[in-house]
């Protein structure tokens, strides 16, 4: 079975598939967000799970499924569960980050499996909501990434100065300016509108 299509809820690849991808490959790879992204985005490891949940209980079993699914398939490396109609709101988005990290601790995942986060209105704390810097983490959906920390730690190992990647990411998204990432994004829908 292709990897793009592992449990999904589709038998097709969606439009919210087709529109992360997109994003993976010009704003995360194309722009060098995460250095790591390219090697499993060309060797197809990446799991897309699109999820139309809207329920934060679900959504929670679809993360516990899926880390049950990565420990049980070594050939893929990660998961990106792409919630398509849940989720909108970053505060309920935020609820959601940290009923997860929590589900992954009592669920003896802790130190297995970590998470990153994106979503389409993200916002650091301390950042106004149109600064530049919220798009190193601004994606098409509302999504949750399961990480692998022992590849992680892999990678980061061999990695000339990781601590400096977050740095130099918004170094770069503030070069590049807000209206660009509006432009990618909006053009991202347009090509892959949802049905």
């Amino acid at each position: 079975m292709n990897k793009d299509n592992q449990q999904s809820d589709n038998s097709v690849i969606s439009a919210e598939v087709e529109a992360t991808k997109q994003w993976l490959d010009e704003i995360i790879i194309g722009l060098n967000f995460c250095p790591f992204a390219k090697k499993e985005f060309v060797n197809n490891t990446i799991c897309y799970y699109p999820s139309k949940t809207q329920q934060l209980k679900t959504a929670l079993n679809v993360l516990l499924e899926q880390c049950h699914y990565l420990q049980q398939h070594d050939d893929v490396e990660t998961t990106l569960i792409i919630f398509t109609e849940g989720f909108r709101s970053f505060e309920r988005y935020l609820d959601l980050v940290d009923y997860a990290n929590d589900l992954l601790v009592e669920s003896g995942f802790e130190g297995i499996f970590q998470l990153a986060t994106m979503h389409p209105e993200y916002c650091f704390a301390d950042d106004d909501f149109d600064d530049a810097s919220n798009f190193t983490n601004r994606s098409p959906y509302p999504m949750l990434h399961i990480i692998r920390e022992a590849s992680m730690a892999r990678v980061l190992s061999v990695y000339k100065n990781p601590e400096d990647i977050p740095t130099q990411n918004i170094v770069l998204a503030e070069q590049k300016g807000s209206d660009y990432f509006k432009e990618v994004l909006t053009r991202i829908h347009q090509i892959h509108p949802q049905k």
